[in-house]
């Protein structure tokens, strides 16, 4: 029998097979001109990537998308940590965080008055690097902190975030690791000239104004990183893989000794050397015409002038020969991590098998590490990844242990399956599978212009493009890989020579947080503008109407038997998406969640659970069930000649799955596990005291929980009736592919189960309401870190479709993101925290209430200020005309320019419907943002938020903040784990 299942699951992987391939395609480089320019292009890339590289050297790659009007773009620079002077290590990520501070022509409001100013702190700052004596560097350093707020009186915080705002830019960032520096925008195509007239300027002389206070910004970065226990481990790992290139010698953050000693003359003297056009690129995806484009490009980097770029060279690592084992502790649980250095000179047909490896041990559903060691629950998690550096690759197993398993079990575990791998005792059938599913994701990243764009880079910052062609053949080359060439690759890369890292549970002797300087808050002149951005802001852009959704028209609605089916039909390929969504969710069940997960790990009469998992995975096809508060949602997606097939593997398994006591009672153990994980998970403690604050101790989180005892006693023949009871209840089908409405509803016929009548849903566990807090209260969780996490919270009224405009524009002008005033205030003008934000959050049904949430992530000694300095934001409110002529402005470009497209129409439908809203909400926001004022907002926070009690949720070490001190903000309340989560 199980032969004959694999036949005919070849079959289906063989069709599949013929459905995805193109013809024999070869993929060359190629050259061609148009409009006076000369590019490269690879023959059959779906991408259609253009590579020009212009007369000073600097390289353009332009892909048209035409699904949106907006445009991914960016722009790396080949440098990074590897290239910091070994005495400054942490210099690239510093001008990182300093390209968004201007230059002399803007984030100035008088350059002539400054500049001496910036000079003073540049020779104060290489005077302090200089001395040793404490005393005397404390004195230096109050001069800088006097000599730089003097400064910053000259200075505009924040003006080049404005401008991307203003021309409604998104997703403005930057990220530094070893090989790149990169700068991430995402744009309307209306304002390509503003962006390039901004991006022209930014990078022609960047001034490192506000120095000190991003330099306490970057401090705050490091801190966290030792309170990450994941970081503290990549860390480890790499400097045993590493023991003399920079990978392993030179973090990206940098050294604390470093990040006190920093150096402004080697910061500009590191711009000067890399970032020069023939070691830049300008990387562009989306809705835009690349004849026209590559002109306006040019005519705005065309002053940059090429030098020689020494790149990093180093010697060979010697081999590893034998496993190298470091230990790190932290509070969070027991994990292990198994790496290897892969050569540094893997030409491209050994990546391909190093993918082909890394798939068949873990894909999520089919690898060895999947079926063996996951489906089979012998541990708690475990996986694998490759990190394909320019150097050298990373291959790495993780694994975490179940209850009362130790690492090294998991190790010999892992170990165990790489050697199955080595031996050839795996099916080879799985490689075409793993070909095949490249392939599916190929054509959902075509889709999306900043998947396009992050690929684009990964080539440009490897091999300057060159390699773009191994790119683009990756998906047929995958499936030609041979068993035996993946044994002879896993015994050549995968031997002895490895890197083994204990992450224990424990206390971390070696932490070492970065103090604190003493910072006066600095002008951040909210309402000043520089004459260059004036020059941006009215630079023409072309209007490009709103598209807002007409449900009527967007949905095909119809019936499938009994079941209402929402439907929009895929036009541009032929995969499909196919969800059965259920009015009841979490507050209805104990049991769901659970029914859920023991879906994962049973079988049928005919398949156990790693037969379903591969069937799915050579099918290309998967399943996925979720649920939220009030709803539950299973989902399948795959290609459209697989339907049937698709929808009949779930089905089969969710009606007729066996119950089976021995995988539940590994699930209860992994269950278990889980919930004493969470107990050390900082981010899940500060969210269950946000709830608990919101609800009261009687909430969700504690108490839709099932006891240690209920779970222990859980039967499978609950969750087993649970699941095959579930098509008895009322449904909708939600569908988005090939299929028309009426088509639809006969490929369902006999294969799902419709009833002509239901069950009426589940009624609720218990009726959860928000209440606003009558005083102020302060709920404490002790937790062994070097920083303090804060929330503050505040439930207000119930939901009124009214209010939705002035809530969107306040969240977007208060504490949106990094033009709001939050940011602006907490983190560039007080450097009191890395990361902090407020938003007034929406409610996900007409019942519920709004709620407030703040948030400072803060060192543990400045939790006073940090605490004084949002209470003032939230009960003065802080008026800026400035500030909100760029929130209307970047949310009416951002309306205009975005397109709700796909199944994404039918999930804005039924969200809205779960509000009582029948129609596209941006109408009525876009609508109203000209007629709301700084008064209306002022009103809406002193109504709603200003000098109201709050609950104030912190997260700390009781070792380094004391609760008598946090008596002054409200009563103190310190909550148990078992408090929070309920066991």
């Amino acid at each position: 029998m199980k032969n004959l299942r694999l036949s005919l699951l070849g079959v289906v992987l063989s069709l599949l097979l013929n459905t995805l391939a193109f013809a024999q395609k070869t993929f060359d480089w190629k050259t061609a001109s148009a409009a006076g320019y000369t590019y490269k292009y690879v023959s059959n890339d779906p991408m259609k990537a253009r590579f020009y590289t212009l007369a000073n050297g600097l390289t353009v790659i332009l892909s048209e998308n035409h699904k949106e009007p907006r445009i991914a773009a960016l722009i790396p620079t080949r440098a990074g940590s590897n290239t910091d002077p070994r005495t400054n290590t942490g210099l690239a990520h510093y001008l990182e965080h300093m390209l968004f501070k201007g230059t002399d022509k803007f984030g100035s409001l008088d350059w002539s008055k400054e500049k001496p100013l910036l000079d003073q702190v540049d020779a104060l700052y290489e005077k302090y690097n200089q001395t040793t004596d404490s005393a005397r560097r404390k004195a230096i350093y109050k001069e800088i902190d006097r000599v730089s707020g003097e400064a910053a009186k000259f200075a505009i915080a924040n003006e080049y975030d404005k401008m991307m705002a203003s021309m409604g830019g998104q997703g403005t960032n930057a990220f530094t690791s070893y090989e790149q520096t990169v700068y991430t925008e995402d744009i309307p195509a209306n304002a390509i000239d503003r962006f390039l007239k901004l991006q022209g300027e930014r990078f022609r002389n960047p001034i490192l104004r506000i120095f000190h206070t991003e330099l306490e910004a970057v401090y705050e970065e490091k801190n966290r990183s030792l309170d990450n226990d994941g970081w503290k481990v990549y860390e480890s790992r790499n400097a045993a893989l590493f023991p003399t290139h920079n990978y392993g010698q030179q973090t990206t953050i940098g050294t604390i000794e470093h990040l006190k000693n920093p150096s402004l003359v080697e910061i500009r003297n590191y711009f000067k050397k890399y970032y020069v056009p023939n070691n830049m690129a300008i990387i562009m995806v989306g809705d835009f015409n690349s004849d026209i484009l590559i002109k306006k490009i040019e005519a705005s980097f065309k002053y940059m002038v090429a030098k020689p770029v020494q790149e990093y060279k180093p010697a060979p690592e010697a081999p590893i020969t034998a496993p190298l084992v470091r230990e790190v502790f932290g509070p969070t649980p027991d994990a292990l991590t198994i790496a290897w250095r892969w050569s540094g000179s893997l030409n491209a047909k050994e990546k391909i098998i190093g993918t082909i490896v890394d798939e068949l041990m873990s894909n999520s559903k089919a690898g060895l590490i999947d079926l063996n060691l996951v489906k089979a629950q012998k541990v708690l998690r475990a996986s694998c990844s490759p990190e394909w550096n320019k150097d050298y690759a990373v291959w790495q197993m993780t694994g975490s242990p179940k209850k009362d398993q130790t690492l090294d079990e998991v190790k010999t575990l892992l170990l165990g399956e790489l050697d199955k791998l080595k031996s050839g005792n795996f099916d080879e059938s799985i490689i075409k599978a793993i070909a095949a599913n490249y392939k599916m994701n190929a054509i959902q990243g075509l889709e999306n212009n900043s998947s396009r764009a992050y690929s684009l880079l990964e080539s440009f910052v490897a091999d300057k493009s060159n390699n773009w062609t191994d790119y683009v053949a990756i998906n047929d080359a995958l499936g030609k890989v041979t068993k035996q060439e993946v044994m002879d690759f896993a015994k050549k890369y995968c031997g002895d020579g490895y890197v083994i890292v204990y992450k224990r549970k424990g206390t971390d002797p070696n932490i070492t947080k970065v103090d604190k300087p003493a910072i006066t808050p600095v002008e951040v002149n909210r309402e000043a503008q520089s004459d260059f951005l004036k020059d941006v802001n009215e630079t023409p852009m072309t209007n490009i109407q709103p598209k807002w959704l007409d449900f009527n028209k967007d949905i095909k609605k119809g019936k499938v038997g009994t079941l209402e089916a929402l439907t929009v039909k895929n036009t541009d390929n032929d995969l499909f998406r196919l969800s059965y969504r259920f009015d009841m969710g979490s507050w209805n069940s104990k049991v769901l969640p659970i029914a859920l997960q023991y879906l994962q790990f049973v079988g049928t009469d005919k398949m156990n659970a790693e037969q379903i998992s591969t069937a799915f995975y050579r099918l290309a096809s998967s399943f996925n069930t979720s649920y939220t508060d009030h709803h539950i949602t299973l989902a399948m997606s795959g290609l459209n000649e697989n339907f049937a097939k698709t929808v009949s593997l779930f089905e089969d398994l969710l009606t007729k799955c066996k119950k089976d006591d021995a995988a539940l009672e590994l699930l209860k153990g992994r269950l278990l596990k889980q919930r004493s994980d969470a107990k050390l998970n900082k981010g899940a403690i500060l969210q269950g005291l946000a709830t608990y604050a919101s609800y009261g101790a009687k909430n969700p989180r504690n108490t839709l929980q099932f006891t240690d005892a209920e779970l222990k006693a859980l039967k499978s023949e609950d969750l087993i009736s649970f699941l095959h009871d579930l098509f008895s209840y009322k449904h909708s089908v939600i569908y988005y592919g090939p299929k028309s409405v009426e088509e639809l509803a006969v490929a369902l016929k006999g294969v799902h189960q419709i009833n002509t009548t239901f069950k009426a849903d589940l009624p609720l566990v218990a009726d959860f309401k928000m209440e606003s807090p009558t005083k102020p209260a302060v709920l404490f969780t002790d937790y062994d870190m070097v920083q303090a996490e804060i929330n503050w919270v505040r439930p207000t009224i119930q939901f009124s479709p009214s209010e939705t405009p002035i809530v969107e524009l306040y969240n977007n002008y208060f504490g949106g993101g990094m033009s709001s005033i939050v940011f602006q205030t907490i983190r560039e003008s007080k450097a009191l925290a890395y990361s902090t934000y407020a938003f007034y959050q929406t409610p996900n049904t007409k019942d519920e209430k709004y709620r407030m949430i703040a948030y400072i992530g803060t060192q543990a000694d400045k939790i006073h200020e940090s605490i004084a300095g949002m209470d003032e934001l939230l009960n003065e409110f802080p008026s800026s005309e400035k500030n909100l002529e760029t929130a209307i402005a970047s949310m009416k470009k951002n309306y205009q320019t975005e397109r709700i497209t796909q199944d994404n129409i039918i999930y804005t439908y039924l969200t809205g419907l779960d509000k009582g809203v029948k129609v596209d909400e941006r109408q009525a926001i876009f609508q109203a943002l000209d007629k709301l004022t700084l008064a209306d907002l002022k009103k809406f926070q002193d109504t709603l938020l200003a000098k109201k009690p709050y609950s104030m949720c912190i997260v700390a070490s009781e070792k380094k903040v004391n609760l008598e001190d946090l008596k002054k903000y409200g009563e103190v309340k310190k909550l148990t784990l078992e408090d929070v989560f309920g066991y």
